[in-house]
């Protein structure tokens, strides 16, 4: 079969079509897709609901998989598969939980603008997202291409960030949120903080990335103030409402994007409502990341 795609965004953004993903690939269909992925950073595929084990092994054909956050744990899994993430406000059952229950509370750092797991090294490439029980209102995902926001950067502050690095701490989202948690010493250390630089190269399109987000939490070099502030800045110019596209979900849609070129959050939705998607995210050859000591930026 041929992969269609169809543009989504004037900058970013392909519907793709021609597929079947419930299906094993043959090494072209892989190969085309991940080039779809080099160009677009993010592919809507439509009508591709699938059970546990089938969109484990989809998402095995484009590299070894990524628990995320569950190499920290502290809460009972829904997921069959260990490599499956669990992107609901849903209890065992699958009934929605109390409002200010700690999954429900935790999850509402997905509505904060991150890249999957920049707070690791190795670091990750692609996430597949597929959706399952939607809200009857809210609950989309928007997504920016962090290369457009690299290129619409001023030129004076291109030329101030280029060589700068951040450091990237997996619980910030949540601390962002929160302030300080009961997080175990040992559920602390098992994500040690990553350095990125802030500009990076992409490696499938060879094009400048301007790697912020969320998990940024300060920048060597530069006094813990100053630091933030140029990173609220530099998220600010990134997430611009006209470059971004804002993906409204269908059961059975599986959308699969480059986290070495996107941003992305959820957004709001009535969290009595159960909404169900279901994440796989493979791993990365290491590219220049240098973990650092785990220590909590004032």
């Amino acid at each position: 079969m041929t992969l269609t795609l169809r543009p989504l965004h004037p900058v970013f953004g392909a519907e793709a079509s021609g597929l079947d993903l419930r299906q094993p690939l043959g090494p072209e269909e892989v190969r085309a897709v991940v080039e779809a992925l080099d160009q677009h950073a993010v592919l809507v595929f439509r009508d591709q609901l699938m059970e546990q084990e089938q969109q484990v092994a989809m998402a095995r054909q484009f590299g070894p998989l990524n628990p995320g956050l569950k190499k920290i744990g502290g809460r009972a899994e829904r997921m069959r598969e260990a490599t499956l993430i669990d992107i609901s406000n849903l209890d065992a059952e699958g009934r929605p939980l109390p409002r200010d229950s700690k999954k429900v509370v935790s999850g509402l750092a997905n509505q904060l603008w991150h890249s999957d797991s920049s707070f690791q090294a190795p670091a990750v490439s692609y996430s597949m997202l597929s959706a399952v029980t939607l809200p009857s209102w809210g609950g989309e995902t928007e997504y920016v291409d962090l290369r457009a926001a690299w290129d619409a950067l001023p030129p004076a502050l291109q030329r101030q960030v280029e060589g700068l690095e951040a450091e990237h701490f997996a619980l910030h989202s949540r601390m962002t949120l929160l302030g300080d948690t009961d997080y175990t010493p040992e559920q602390l250390a098992a994500l040690p903080a990553v350095v990125w630089p802030l500009v990076r190269i992409h490696p499938g399109s060879g094009r400048k990335v301007l790697f912020c987000g969320i998990h940024a939490r300060r920048i060597l070099g530069m006094g813990v103030a100053e630091g933030k502030m140029l990173l609220l800045d530099l998220l600010e110019h990134a997430t611009q409402p006209h470059l971004r596209y804002r993906h409204e979900w269908r059961p059975g849609d599986l959308v699969i994007w480059d986290n070495r070129a996107t941003l992305h959050r959820g957004r709001r939705y009535d969290l009595n409502e159960a909404r169900e998607l279901r994440r796989t995210t493979c791993d990365e050859v290491p590219a220049g990341a240098t973990p650092v000591g785990l220590h909590h930026a004032a």
